[in-house]
């Protein structure tokens, strides 16, 4: 207890909010990384077996259902021409749909990362206005003792800010880039599987590239 204490006083309010929004930040990063890594190679290994076995193509679809982009692929076919003539916007809204919960929680992480040099900046100010508080009631304190109580909490808060917003903003940024590339990947096979069931007059006769997504 006395330990947590101590901390409070070096770390000050905003010090606390930065260390619970750390907590929330990594367990989001870890949480997305996880989800997108098995999002990826579920559809890889579904385009593996599509294109290895034509046979079996609603079967491998059908039993894939729960992979985001697979379910949107399947969606596109079955609807398309129902709701719309247009099949990006077709996978725009069905992508927007199935991936919402993802994108929110990438969202957060946007916002941990814009917010944490505000609560850094917010703990500097708070730093000093302790520092000028203590001066201004003419304490016994020698001036140097509350300088450097001030200025610590003034600088750690600012360092413990830039620290959560940079790996935060780091990694939104490749979360992004991961999830454009799922979006680009679904509209590309949803034209080239929408075109092959056309062409097979409703038979489920796709192509998928050898390998999948990267």
């Amino acid at each position: 207890m006395d330990s947590l204490t101590t901390l409070y006083r070096y770390i000050g309010p905003a010090g606390v909010a930065l260390i619970l929004l750390s907590l929330l930040c990594l367990y989001l990063s870890v949480k997305m990384a996880v989800i997108i890594k098995l999002t990826g190679k579920s559809f890889n290994k579904a385009a593996n077996i599509i294109n290895n076995d034509s046979a079996g193509q609603e079967k491998v679809i059908a039993e894939n259902l729960d992979n985001p982009i697979v379910a949107i692929i399947n969606e596109v076919i079955k609807t398309h021409g129902n709701h719309s003539n247009d099949i990006k916007a077709e996978v725009a809204y069905l992508f927007n749909l199935h991936f919402s919960s993802i994108m929110r929680d990438i969202t957060l992480i946007k916002v941990s990362g814009v917010i944490a040099p505000l609560l850094g900046l917010l703990g500097t100010l708070l730093g000093l206005m302790g520092v000028f508080g203590v001066l201004s009631e003419g304490t016994s304190l020698s001036t140097s003792t509350v300088l450097a109580a001030g200025i610590w909490e003034a600088i750690i808060t600012t360092i413990m800010g830039l620290s959560l917003a940079i790996p935060a903003m780091v990694v939104y940024h490749i979360f992004r880039l991961r999830i454009k590339t799922f979006y680009l990947a679904t509209i590309e096979y949803s034209y080239r599987f929408f075109e092959c069931s056309c062409n097979s007059n409703g038979a489920n006769n796709f192509n998928l590239h050898k390998g999948g997504m990267a």
